[in-house]
């Protein structure tokens, strides 16, 4: 069993105690890993805050070219740790060779990116310009769901701007996080990326920590704001992507074998473990009964079973606790609706539901109203746009939401009018770095992605000079 260490001053350290990390497949630790304190979470913050300082006077143009030599890093041993990204998460091998794939396409976007200055004005009375600073040290905490690939959305750019990086895994997926870091080491000066494992018991001690500056944090709405509470104390910048129960409003004008493909790859992808997945369908009583038929068949001819099996397409959950609130939510929707494909959970080893369709249900059940995050998909059956609108727009989350129809002016019509930071018409789940992304209502605060994402791990420096 191979054993993995902390990441300080870019040197392996040896943790306060030792960590197993489980295969969501067989339920037993397959590496072990090191586990921090207070006083090793001390020393990251410590030894980031120092290389920090020498990082702020590096020109962007050395800092673009050390994140290319991270994705080059990562390239070359991508068929390793997509082999463990899989062991430790449990999705399929072909997803994790994906993940891999991306956040080497994500890190190479953002080397080449620049923070250019603004010149706002510049006449016979003044200059005046908009200057991009750094923070300081950032603390990224990372899901379980993608652990390499959010480590992407962060790290890259936090460092793009001048930043020092803390980086804490989930206690589930340490590993790829851990060989992040190894590879980082190999390039960029000593601290200023540090790791931090714990078992969900070191978040708020670095929320609240004064020697960080800022707190860039991926996962549920409830403990998003617990970061939110912690870091209130010293008032820093927080980037918070948040929960999703992402709706999808489905007109009667649509393709239905088409679209139930597209909707299914959007709702069953990482076994449902995804915050932009479709999470529930309203459907139009006129195709409704065919479009449910046709997920159905879908569901029902997937395989289901361990993710380095290259047939699969449906890995476990990633862990107990969430699985078991799967299970839950199973209970009540079969309770609730009526379940046409999957639902019965397999006896065994594994944290395996297989993807499940229910149909008949609305507003107020809780498969509807709250995130299942796993590998269920309900469908509501609407009549009128306007009632629909209302239902979709009806929760606290506003993440991401699609609309499907051949009518694009229609869809864009009701796109406009849905409460999510995301809209997509005739798909789903399809972002970049590119691409701004942030959350309505309680999904997230600020942006990731794109210059307005690497603007988050800046500080605006204004620069007036009277002439």
């Amino acid at each position: 069993m191979s054993n993995y260490k902390l990441w300080i001053g870019g040197k392996p350290v040896d943790g306060a105690a030792e960590m197993s990390v489980l295969n969501p497949v067989t339920e037993e630790p397959f590496a072990s890993i090191a586990r921090s304190n207070e006083s090793l979470a001390d020393e990251a913050i410590a030894s980031a805050g120092k290389a920090q300082k020498v990082w702020a006077r590096v020109s962007i143009a050395e800092r673009q070219a050390a994140l290319n030599k991270i994705a080059d890093g990562l390239n070359a041993r991508s068929e390793e740790i997509a082999r463990i990204l899989t062991m430790e998460q449990g999705k399929p091998i072909t997803e994790s060779t994906a993940e891999v794939a991306y956040t080497e396409g994500f890190i190479r976007y953002f080397a080449s990116m620049d923070l250019p200055v603004e010149v706002i004005q510049d006449d016979a009375s003044k200059l005046v310009e908009i200057h991009r600073k750094p923070l300081g040290v950032v603390v990224c905490i990372i899901p379980w769901n993608f652990p390499l690939l959010i480590a992407a959305f962060k790290v890259p750019l936090a460092l793009l701007a001048g930043n020092a990086c803390v980086l804490k895994p989930s206690p589930t997926t340490p590993v790829t996080a851990s060989i992040f870091a190894e590879i980082c080491a190999d390039i960029l000066p000593a601290g200023l990326l540090n790791t931090v494992n714990d078992d969900n018991d070191l978040g708020a001690y670095l929320t609240g920590h004064p020697g960080v500056a800022k707190v860039s944090f991926t996962g549920s709405t409830e403990t998003g704001k617990k970061v939110m509470a912690s870091s209130a104390s010293t008032l820093k910048r927080l980037t918070l992507e948040l929960g999703g129960n992402d709706p999808a409003i489905v007109l009667p004008d649509v393709n239905i074998k088409e679209t139930a493909a597209k909707m299914y790859g959007a709702a069953f992808m990482n076994c449902g473990q995804v915050c932009l997945a479709l999470k529930r369908a309203y459907v139009h009583e006129s195709i409704y009964d065919e479009l449910c038929e046709e997920l159905a068949g879908l569901a029902n001819d997937a395989i289901v079973g361990d993710g380095l099996n290259p047939e699969t397409q449906i890995g476990p959950l990633n862990n107990k606790m969430q699985y078991e609130k799967v299970k839950g939510f199973l209970a009540n929707a079969k309770k609730d609706g009526r379940v046409v494909a999957g639902g019965d959970v397999p006896e065994g080893r594994g944290y395996f539901i297989p993807p499940t369709i229910v149909r008949d249900v609305q507003d107020g059940d809780e498969i509807v109203d709250l995130e299942q995050f796993g590998p269920i998909m309900p469908l509501i059956k609407f009549s009128k746009v306007d009632d629909v609108l209302a239902s979709a727009n009806g929760l606290n989350f506003g993440l991401g939401a699609s609309v499907w129809s051949n009518d694009l002016d229609e869809a864009k019509s009701i796109a406009m009018q849905m409460e999510s930071g995301t809209v997509w018409i005739n798909t789903h789940l399809d972002f970049g770095p590119n691409i701004p992304f942030g959350g309505a209502k309680q999904s997230g605060v600020g942006v990731e992605f794109a210059q307005e994402g690497l603007h988050e791990f800046t500080q605006i420096q204004v620069i007036n000079l009277a002439k």
